[in-house]
């Protein structure tokens, strides 16, 4: 910070870090929102391509997207680069940090015929996500509702969670975040972003946008169990394919398709931003993830009630300094 914090703040950002050295990293208006673990079912053979959930995505998460300071400080190791996408926030064939959804097309061959079919990708929201438990700031948590979160005031944009995510989802913006008022050369390198699933919607009683904007209804939200018998029910009716019940140990993103998923990942294009459909193990069942994940847990957690200490005395500084 550019300025010393005051004694007051310091005093009131102690008191107030006090009752959160024990809490999740995720902010509490997402905690108290639906209680019961939720997923969402897509049924591929519904979308249209259309992009209505993209801008929807955007128009409802402005408010959240990054606003980096330049210029960017220089690195240390200069091997870690600038990840910068404030000037493509119109690019919307991939993920990015201004890009939480984005639609993927797989062009394949059926019955001898060439098809193409389209589908929302985002994060799946896994049950046990290795983002959360692997991240070593303890930026990243899960909620009782089954969305997986990455809260921007605690992390440092190191990629650990984009690392170890079987579909590569968090994207990285340089520029903001606490990196830059603790370590700028030496710390991370921005803040990681991914989809939240309108967390803030949820808790007004409404659905996501992505979800509320779609004209063919692709996409419905719902309790796991209700959501997973229906996605069975849509499977057997027109003899497709699952996707997310069991991938990575189970997720809550749930995809119906009337092809195989082996036979659709061949058909997409992969890569950074671009999620494949491939078979994913439980990858918290590996002993070296699960060894990784018992360790980092006790320092995730002072870690982030420190990065919570210093979010409450910068915003108590921030707003002293506006009243003078």
């Amino acid at each position: 910070m550019s300025q010393k914090l005051s004694r007051r703040s310091f005093l009131k950002g102690t008191l107030a870090a006090a009752g959160v050295l024990g809490a999740s990293a995720v902010p509490a208006p997402a905690r108290a929102a639906l209680a019961r673990e939720m997923a969402t079912l897509i049924d591929i053979q519904k979308c249209i391509g259309c992009e209505a959930c993209v801008d929807a995505c955007r128009e409802a998460n402005q408010a959240k997207y990054p606003r980096p300071q330049k210029p960017f400080p220089k690195m240390i190791p200069a091997t870690v680069k600038v990840s910068d996408w404030s000037e493509k926030k119109d690019v919307s064939n991939r993920l990015t940090p201004y890009n939480w959804v984005f639609i993927q097309e797989a062009r394949v061959e059926v019955g001898g015929r060439e098809k193409s079919f389209t589908f929302p990708r985002r994060c799946m929201h896994c049950q046990n996500p290795p983002c959360a438990n692997l991240c070593p700031w303890g930026a990243a948590g899960k909620v009782e509702n089954g969305i997986t979160l990455i809260d921007p005031q605690l992390c440092l944009g190191g990629s650990k969670c984009q690392e170890v995510c079987p579909w590569g989802i968090p994207q990285r913006q340089t520029g903001v975040g606490p990196y830059l008022d603790l370590m700028p050369a030496l710390a991370g390198n921005g803040v990681m972003y991914k989809c939240d699933r309108c967390f803030n919607r949820l808790r007004e009683g409404k659905v996501p946008a992505c979800i509320e904007a779609c004209p063919e209804n692709v996409q419905k939200i719902g309790p796991r169990d209700e959501i997973l018998k229906e996605a069975h029910e849509l499977a057997g009716k027109i003899g497709g394919y699952i996707y997310g019940e069991k991938e990575n140990g189970g997720t809550n993103t749930i995809y119906v398709s009337p092809v195989p998923f082996e036979v659709l990942n061949k058909g997409i294009q992969k890569g950074p931003g671009r999620p494949a459909l491939q078979v994913v193990d439980n990858s918290m069942w590996q002993a070296e993830n699960l060894g990784k994940a018992m360790l980092i847990a006790p320092l995730a957690g002072i870690a982030a009630a420190i990065g919570k200490f210093y979010g409450f005395t910068k915003r108590l500084h921030d707003s002293e300094g506006e009243d003078r």
